[in-house]
């Protein structure tokens, strides 16, 4: 039987980039909610990140988000990450919100847009180049609405085509990871809707493109679990970002609808080998805190991740072996169900304590007096939100 005591090398290497973007003022589709306190610079979204690391130990980086996180000098930029112990991770590439995308970027008809989209990608690339960042992600909302839209086999080929020329400019050391989302802003059809699509398209580009598993960008009743297990058996998952959702994607604190479809991923990523910083597994969470703050929301949710992580990591692999051989198939269900109603919490806690950590970051937090401190230092400027 695994003890909490035995898991806690391999927790050793979890951490979790968060998104830049968390930290910024968001909503709904009718109303971004401004905050007290919000960013107004990509430093000061840097900072809010550095307390979530300081509290949990869990958040090494954060990721970027091009343009809304452009600046002049990346070598200042990450100078500053480096003062406040972070790394600058995954460079997000934006082709969503330009007047010219209304009907698709790396799908659009008109080469000319499609050539905008690859540039926009090349300046990512670019900009990986400075931050020293491993990873271009790329998500699409291109797709149709109507049936008759839009050639749907032309757009595949069309994105063939743009993804290739991207891929072709990366650097020995970096990678594409392609996003899917099987709707949204596209109804009708959507041009990376799916984990088949993604993957066939990073496959023919090669070993240096992988796929981006979004948590909460599946239909209902998905079993997103079976899809973690084949990516890794494939070799071509890149990376995840973390969310939850109830009707769509939602991009709500992980684990929040589903704590034990989380518990469920994760042991299949513990069980394929992606966890770990030599695995080539990125674990990133994809987060809007639209109602809570926005740093208890990410401190909540790294430890979410790793509580169902330590769970994932309990799991009986000898036992649940015999069983699922034998045929036995409640005793197969009864040590799954063992190590995901254990409470890790306490434990935990403890492990926090004996590294210089909060046993409670979220109590901690509260009490540090930060948020107040940036709700009286943040005054003027223009707080960060969708688009800035």
């Amino acid at each position: 039987m695994t003890s909490l005591t035995d898991i806690f090398p391999a927790l050793e290497g979890l951490g979790i980039e968060v998104p830049s973007w968390a930290y910024g003022n968001s909503g709904t589709r009718f109303k971004v909610f401004a905050t007290p306190g919000t960013p107004r610079t990509i430093q000061e979204k840097i900072a809010d990140a550095a307390k979530v690391n300081e509290l949990t130990g869990l958040a090494p980086a954060v990721a970027l988000h091009i343009p809304w996180d452009k600046v002049d000098d990346y070598a200042e930029l990450g100078a500053y990450a480096k003062e406040h112990s972070i790394a600058l991770g995954t460079v997000n590439s934006n082709t969503f919100q330009d007047d010219e995308y209304k009907f698709g970027s790396l799908t659009h008809s008109n080469p000319a847009v499609r050539q905008k989209a690859i540039d926009h990608m090349y300046e990512c690339i670019d900009i990986m180049h400075q931050t020293g960042s491993q990873d271009l992600k790329i998500w699409l909302a291109d797709g149709t609405n109507y049936p008759g839209q839009g050639n749907m086999r032309s757009r595949q080929d069309w994105l063939a085509d743009s993804l290739r020329k991207v891929y072709d400019r990366l650097g020995d050391d970096q990678r594409m990871v392609l996003e899917y989302k099987f709707f949204e802003p596209a109804f009708y059809h959507t041009d990376v809707p799916d984990w088949g699509t993604s993957y066939a398209h990073t496959l023919a580009l090669g070993e240096k493109a992988l796929v981006c598993l979004d948590t909460g960008h599946h239909a209902p009743g998905t079993n997103i679990e079976f899809i973690v297990a084949q990516l890794l058996r494939l070799g071509k998952l890149g990376s995840f970002d973390f969310n939850s959702r109830f009707y769509a994607d939602d991009d709500l604190i992980v684990g929040a609808a589903d704590p034990f479809q989380l518990f469920r991923i994760l042991f299949e990523v513990v069980r394929g080998g992606g966890l770990g910083p030599d695995s080539g597994v990125s674990l990133m969470l994809d987060q809007c805190h639209n109602l809570e703050e926005k740093i208890p929301g990410q401190i909540r949710s790294v430890l979410n991740v790793q509580e169902m992580m330590a769970r994932a990591l309990l799991v009986d692999v000898d036992a649940l072996d015999a069983a699922q051989t034998s045929g036995d198939v409640l005793g197969a269900n009864a040590v799954f169900m063992d190590a995901f109603y254990t409470d890790v919490r306490p434990g935990l806690a403890e492990w926090r304590e004996s590294r210089g950590l909060p046993a409670d970051p979220m109590a901690a937090y509260a009490a540090s007096g930060y948020q107040d401190k940036i709700n009286t230092e943040r005054q003027g400027g223009q707080q960060a939100g969708w688009g800035a």
